[in-house]
Formats: C-alpha cells, sequence, structure tokens
C-alpha cells in the first residue's frame, strides 16, 4: 500500500510538471504565418500579425517564392486599430511608403493599394501602429494580388 501510494503521488507530481492539471491557462502562442497558402478569389494572403498595444511596429517578411504582386490590401479583424505608415521593401531594396494613417474599425479593409512599377516582389512590409482603440487585441494582414 505504501508502495502504490509512492507512486501515485510520484505520478501526480510528474504530471503537473508538465502542465497537466494546471489550474491556469497555458499563455496564448502567436503564430505568424510567413508564408502563409490562404487566398480569396484571386488575393493571396502573405502574412499577418496580431497587435497587442505593447508594440508599435510589426515587419512581414514576404520573399521572391511567394511570388510578385501589384497590387495590396490591408484587412484588420477582431478590434478596431490606429495605423500609422506601411512601408513596402521590394527585392531590389526600394521602398514604397503609401499614405495610410487610418483608424481601421474592427473587421474592414484599406482601398487596394496600387504598387509602383510592374509586378514586383514584395521583401518585407513593415506596420507602425497607433493606439488601440477600445483596447482589443486586432489582427493585421496583408493581401496582395
Amino acid at each position: 500500500m505504501r508502495r502504490q501510494t509512492g507512486l501515485v503521488i510520484g505520478t501526480l507530481v510528474a504530471a503537473m510538471a508538465l502542465g497537466a492539471g494546471c489550474a491556469h491557462p497555458a499563455p496564448a502562442r502567436e503564430v505568424h504565418h510567413e508564408h502563409a497558402l490562404e487566398t480569396h478569389g484571386d488575393w493571396v494572403k502573405l502574412g499577418e500579425r496580431w497587435v497587442d498595444g505593447v508594440r508599435d511596429r510589426d515587419v512581414i517578411v514576404v520573399g521572391a517564392r511567394e511570388g510578385r504582386y501589384r497590387r495590396a490590401m490591408i484587412v484588420v479583424e477582431h478590434s478596431a486599430l490606429e495605423m500609422f505608415d506601411v512601408v513596402f521593401t521590394f527585392g531590389d531594396g526600394t521602398r514604397f511608403e503609401p499614405a495610410t494613417r487610418h483608424v481601421f474599425s474592427a473587421n474592414t479593409r484599406s482601398h487596394v493599394i496600387d504598387l509602383p512599377g510592374s509586378e514586383r516582389v514584395i521583401r518585407t512590409v513593415e506596420f507602425r501602429y497607433g493606439n488601440l482603440p477600445g483596447g482589443g487585441r486586432a489582427q493585421a494582414e496583408l493581401w496582395a494580388q
């Protein structure tokens, strides 16, 4: 009996060390989809970032393997978001900063952003944010065509 009790206690301690039966939820892990395959019509989702109000800047790395694009759009979901700037860096190192200062409502999108020149390889897109009106967590997505 004493040996069984020791075995049961040892098993419970091991399970607790591994997080089983813990009363506190594990912190949510943020997943960055750098090379997402999601599409809608001929629009392709190139990436997303969760905005928590702590960081004021995020970068989505795209790269040549994702293809060439001529237009882009920003979709904001789940909460309002104040966006100051969007900076596209292309494969040849040139940058494009369209006028995008805007307060997005939850579940809205930007206008279509025409990229300069013909189809371009997008290396990175940098988002610069302000505060989060309403205090929620917003998801900023980058779509291109």
